[in-house]
């Protein structure tokens, strides 16, 4: 194995650790150059959450800032980002400006004397969103089968060991116990501080609820946070069509939540 295969192994071996760990990061790889730059096309490194280097090479720190910026912006939006670091010569050769979108690729200026130009694409790795849920009704039998082919970490709550939330992790909590310990249940919930809860049930079942939870001292504010009836309106009779209507408003909560708008319950 040469020296570039034994820095790339390296380098997966470190990705496959971050990702099993939980940790957000992304995997940068140079995909083009022009005129004088310190890394060549191929050049891999991987990225923190905070936009810093953490292991390989991909240029200076001409691009440093660069790289950093959209790094984050991959990791908080979920999904890759194209960079295109160039003099600003090049860009106004291109018509084009700072922060711009050009031909799929979004324009940063290159300050360094070497002026070269130096394309990026930067990949995106994010824990897994979790989904926690109480009860073992047929709707959340039902959750549980069918969440993961959405990309969802799916934790049967008091059943399974309690994981490790990170800053940069979505947490969703559907309460489908059914008339199991159901007030016990939303307590617990909303006393986890997810980012969003739901109540499989009636509204009129719920409100009966409310009144007991105002009673055992949660605060109001807490209580505004539960969804209820959780899902959407689609006419869903059967537990797999009820958790088919859930798992499309837990999509919007997952697309809201990586816009930067994580409070949307009620």
């Amino acid at each position: 194995m040469n020296k570039v295969e034994n820095e790339d192994k390296s380098i997966l071996d470190l990705a496959q650790g971050l990702a099993s760990s939980g940790q957000a990061f992304a995997y940068a790889t140079v995909i083009r150059t022009a005129g004088a730059t310190s890394a060549k096309p191929g050049a891999k490194a991987i990225i923190s959450s905070d936009g810093q280097i953490i292991k390989g090479w991909i240029g200076g720190g001409c691009i440093r800032s660069s790289v950093a910026k959209a790094t984050i912006t991959a990791i908080e939006m979920g999904s890759p980002q194209l960079i295109s670091v160039m003099p600003q010569d090049a860009i106004e050769e291109l018509g084009a400006s700072v922060g711009e979108e050009y031909e799929g690729k979004k324009i940063s200026k290159n300050g360094c004397p070497s002026e070269g130009t130096v394309d990026i694409f930067i990949e995106p790795h994010t824990p897994a969103p979790q989904l926690v849920i109480y009860g073992k009704a047929p709707v959340a039998q039902a959750i549980k089968k069918l969440a993961p082919q959405f990309g969802w970490s799916v934790r049967i709550a008091k059943d399974d060991p309690e994981e490790t939330n990170t800053s940069n992790k979505l947490v969703v909590v559907v309460v489908a116990t059914q008339g199991n310990n159901d007030l016990k249940a939303l307590s617990d919930a909303i006393n986890s501080n997810p980012t969003f809860v739901s109540f499989v049930g009636s509204k009129r079942k719920f409100s009966s609820l409310k009144t007991k939870l105002a009673e055992s001292g949660l605060a109001d504010s807490h209580i505004r946070k539960i969804k209820a009836p959780a899902g959407l309106d689609i006419g869903a009779v059967t537990p797999e069509e009820i958790s088919l209507s859930i798992l499309a408003e837990l999509l919007q909560v997952r697309k809201n939540f990586r816009n930067g708008i994580h409070d949307k319950n009620n």
